[in-house]
């Protein structure tokens, strides 16, 4: 039996920010990606990503839907070591990322910007309104973790658009559409979590993806793109697109 995709609210999504069911739920996310072994599938894929760009300057690297920053941070710390320096915008419709968290990233060599903005909104302007007048005409890398899947076909479509003329990278990593995740998804409380995170981890694995969805929705141009998509681990679905020229 064949899963559809349907894309619904997520309950934390409507919360406050200082609601304190959704500070729960931002902490219980952590536990989630732990299960899910998201860092370690970040980590692996960026590292394939970037090992081609020569180190003359530092990385432009957007996170959309970044949330606190925590997850890449994680990241960071294993990529640190091998990569250049890094400019980081973290970009998300709510002011989550925290002093500390910043300062973590300094203290990698990370220079991070947090931008509080409506991701549709971003796209849907005529110029990036967030790349650095000194970077280069397009960010190096784009980064999604558990985000793409919050919308719709013919919305997610606009927003791969504007990537794809804003970048020489996007990394993906998003819920696997799929049995065994739907049945993970409803076995969450045995971590602890709340109803939040509960009812909301249904509702991504709905919303997630299988095959190559996000490679159809990839526009298509004049511009030469190698595409990857692929179940990692247990849960999870990537997608990675990189132009050619950069490779």
């Amino acid at each position: 039996m064949v899963l559809p995709r349907i894309v619904g609210a997520e309950i934390l999504d409507g919360l406050a920010v200082d609601d304190p069911a959704a500070t729960r739920s931002r902490r219980d996310l952590r536990r989630v990606h732990r299960a899910m072994a998201t860092r370690s599938i970040v980590s692996r894929a960026l590292r394939a990503a970037i090992v081609s760009t020569p180190a003359t300057r530092p990385l432009q690297v957007l996170e959309i839907g970044a949330g606190d920053g925590s997850l890449l941070l994680g990241v960071a710390r294993r990529l640190a070591p091998a990569w250049p320096p890094v400019e980081l915008t973290l970009l998300d419709a709510q002011p989550l990322v925290e002093r500390e968290t910043i300062t973590s990233y300094a203290d990698l060599g990370w220079k991070v910007v947090p931008a509080v903005v409506d991701v549709l909104g971003w796209a849907a302007a005529v110029t990036d309104p967030l790349l650095p007048n000194s970077a280069t005409a397009r960010w190096d890398l784009i980064v999604a973790n558990l985000f793409l899947h919050h919308f719709a076909d013919a919305d997610l479509a606009g927003l791969l658009g504007a990537i794809a003329v804003r970048s020489d990278r996007l990394f993906a990593c998003e819920p696997r559409r799929a049995w065994l995740a739907l049945a993970g998804s409803h076995l969450l409380g045995a971590l602890g979590v709340n109803a939040v995170t509960r009812e909301d981890a249904v509702l991504s694995v709905h919303a997630g993806f299988k095959g190559k969805e996000l490679s159809a929705l990839w526009p298509s141009g004049p511009a030469e793109w190698r595409l990857h998509e692929y179940p990692a681990g247990l849960f999870s679905h990537c997608f990675r697109a990189e132009r050619v020229e950069v490779v």
